[in-house]
């Protein structure tokens, strides 16, 4: 049998898959993808990326506001996303987080939204999905600040970040996301981070459109890619694909048990 994996982090409801949504989730099938998680990076679109959930079998969807659209978004409010946690497909708040690289003016809103969505995560019992990016030292304190006031499950989405960064982590019991990144040639680095790293706490994803791997890099990003990912990742921690590839799998399962449970139901 083909080895299964799952992208848990792409954006479906992009532009960039309008045209041909069916052959792309055709094609992440085929490349043996069986499950993907597609997020909401505004509230406002929360309906269309639910329909999309609701349309596909395979696809799971999470919502929250983006750290770099903070400031251009009503801030969202704990009862908001729980009340999203309903949806039967819903499993994980966010992504959030922070970033300071294009939108450290906005700092201090995306903090706060930051907290808020932990809050939501805690309440609703599901996966934090964190973006980070130029903010290292902020995100560590925020995540062990409220961490220690009450745990939460959490994954460092699309993890390029320090190493210090990924061990505060970890420490916490969190996830590190293995993306594109992992495998461009320049990443050394980043794959030394995850080589040291638990494999059990490890996941794949493509955040498609975005960030595609060799050798598609510089074009359009989609879920069947993940497969490649994760291929680096199994030549990283020194295993055959199909270990590795079952290993995510219990990875994404134990973290976002919601989807688990719909898959196996």
């Amino acid at each position: 049998m083909q080895p299964q994996i799952t992208d848990s982090h792409c954006h479906l409801d992009f532009p960039d898959f309008a045209d041909e949504l069916p052959e792309v989730i055709s094609r992440a099938e085929e490349a043996g993808v069986t499950r993907m998680v597609t997020i909401c990076t505004r509230l406002k679109n929360a309906t269309s990326v639910q329909a999309i959930a609701d349309a596909y079998a395979p696809v799971f969807w999470a919502a929250g506001t983006h750290p770099m659209s903070a400031a251009e978004e009503p801030l969202a409010s704990v009862e908001e996303l729980v009340a999203l946690a309903e949806h039967p497909k819903f499993v994980g708040i966010g992504e959030t987080g922070l970033d300071y690289h294009y939108t450290s003016e906005s700092a201090e809103i995306q903090q706060e939204s930051l907290r808020i969505h932990i809050e939501a995560a805690r309440q609703a019992g599901l996966p934090l999905i964190i973006h980070a990016r130029a903010a290292d030292d902020d995100m560590a304190k925020i995540l062990s600040e409220e961490h220690a006031a009450g745990a939460f499950d959490c994954v460092m989405h699309c993890f390029s970040s320090s190493p210090e960064l990924g061990r505060a982590a970890l420490d916490l019991g969190f996830y590190l996301s293995m993306s594109g990144i992992a495998s461009f040639p320049r990443s050394k680095e980043l794959r030394e981070i995850f080589a040291a790293a638990p494999v059990d706490r490890i996941l794949v994803e493509t955040d498609a459109p975005y960030l595609a791997p060799p050798p598609h890099r510089g074009r359009r990003n989609e879920p069947a890619y993940s497969a490649l990912t994760a291929q680096v990742g199994a030549e990283v921690f020194g295993l055959s694909y199909p270990d590795f590839a079952a290993q995510t799998q219990a990875n994404f399962d134990r973290l976002f048990a919601k989807a688990a449970a719909w898959s196996n139901a």
